[in-house]
């Protein structure tokens, strides 16, 4: 089914869920603030999602060490959503996913109502399990790759991210939005794996807006990690952990700083192993995503792409190992991909580049990442700045 062009007025209300392409259509549209605005176009906000407003509405807490959302956050959105008139405006985050049916009620009564056209992005599961791990890690979790799979997808699940079906059962999604809102007045996209642009130019049409209009932010791209990486991620957020350092220093040293530097500035070289999911829970994955799909088929939404292919097992995968591992929470070897019988080793460049944009985020004593590596060597380089990140952590954080 195509997509449908939203009439002037219309509040197109996208609500994710995660790791759907959320960051690259609100890259391309903060990108296109201000012409998207000469277009009849309102994208409220300046950055690239009202992110506190959507958690103050929500109930969700903060982020790991992140300030705490207060509800008129939300209804300063509001008012600025309202101003729009008969402009067509567009709100886009996936954590909208989080909401509860009262929540969703609320949120659509406070945006217009009638007005609201509510659209959910939509990718197999098997897609979204590595990178949703990766981004637990990128808040503060330490839990293993295959402990948090077992855990997911066993029936019932058993895991300490009960968000996670919240966001991603994506039947019980749709079907609490098309409730709220009316089945005609919502739009499944299902993203084409081998068509990158392919979101933009849904959202183009949908929006009026003349293809090629939408082009992708480079600095959202949001690159997964590979799997020494995300090792690398792990072991520090559990020594995070294990010291008891306060959360509301998470997001300056890790967050922002050693895992957002080390996405940036590295580039992995095509050798590097990545996030690997064991073949059982690719199948079992595809098996829910199949299940999921011909759930949301008969709801009567308006689909635009292949919902089929949300139960299909990637054709990209790896050939893996089909048997399950038999490991409870805390036993077995110490893995971040689950693909191999001992952790990866942590490149030095990686560890390096996580140590500097710790150093920047803390300030350095006034020093520039220049300063800070100048005449070291490159054997030395990673000692000297392990010591220097413990000194300085020592002085900043609660032993």
């Amino acid at each position: 089914m195509a997509a449908v062009l939203l009439e002037p007025g219309t509040r197109l209300l996208h609500i994710g869920p995660h790791k759907t392409g959320t960051t690259a259509i609100q890259g391309a549209l903060h990108l296109a603030r201000e012409r998207l605005a000469a277009e009849g176009v309102v994208y409220p906000g300046r950055g690239r999602q009202p992110l506190w407003p959507i958690l103050a509405v929500t109930g969700q807490p903060a982020l790991l060490g992140g300030p705490h959302p207060e509800i008129s956050y939300w209804d300063s959105l509001v008012r600025d959503i309202r101003a729009a008139g008969d402009q067509r405006v567009v709100l886009s985050s996936e954590f909208f996913a989080e909401a509860d049916d009262a929540t969703a009620r609320r949120v659509i009564a406070d945006l217009g109502g009638a007005r609201v056209h509510v659209v959910v992005t939509l990718r197999s599961l098997t897609r979204i399990l590595p990178s949703q791990w990766q981004q637990y890690l990128q808040n503060g979790f330490h839990f293993r790759y295959l402990e948090w799979l077992e855990g997911i997808l066993s029936e019932p699940p058993s895991t300490p991210t009960p968000g996670f079906w919240r966001r991603h059962r994506h039947d019980d999604l749709v079907t609490r939005w098309a409730a709220e809102n009316g089945p005609e007045n919502l739009t499944v996209i299902v993203l084409d794996e081998s068509d990158r642009m392919m979101l933009l130019r849904v959202f183009e049409s949908m929006l009026g807006l003349s293809a090629g209009f939408l082009v992708p932010e480079e600095r959202a791209v949001n690159r997964s990690l590979t799997a020494a990486e995300a090792e690398l991620v792990r072991l520090l957020n559990s020594e995070f952990s294990r010291r008891g350092w306060p959360h509301r220093d998470y997001a300056r040293f890790m967050r922002y700083g050693a895992v957002e530097h080390m996405k940036d500035a590295r580039r992995p070289s095509p050798d590097e192993p990545t996030i690997a999911t064991p073949a059982w829970a690719l199948a079992r994955a595809a098996e829910i995503s199949a299940k999921m799909a011909a759930g949301i088929e008969a709801l009567g939404v308006n689909i635009v792409g292949d919902i089929s292919s949300l139960g299909k097992l990637p054709a990209d995968e790896p050939d893996l190992a089909a048997g399950r591992p038999d490991l409870a929470a805390g036993d077995g070897p110490d893995l971040a991909a689950g693909d191999g019988p001992a952790p990866p080793v942590v490149p030095v460049e990686a560890a390096v580049r996580a140590t500097i944009g710790a150093f920047i985020a803390g300030g350095a004593g006034g020093q520039t990442a220049e300063e800070i590596v100048r005449d070291l060597d490159t054997k030395s380089l990673a000692k000297v700045l392990a010591d220097r990140f413990r000194r300085r952590v020592r002085r900043a954080l609660p032993g």
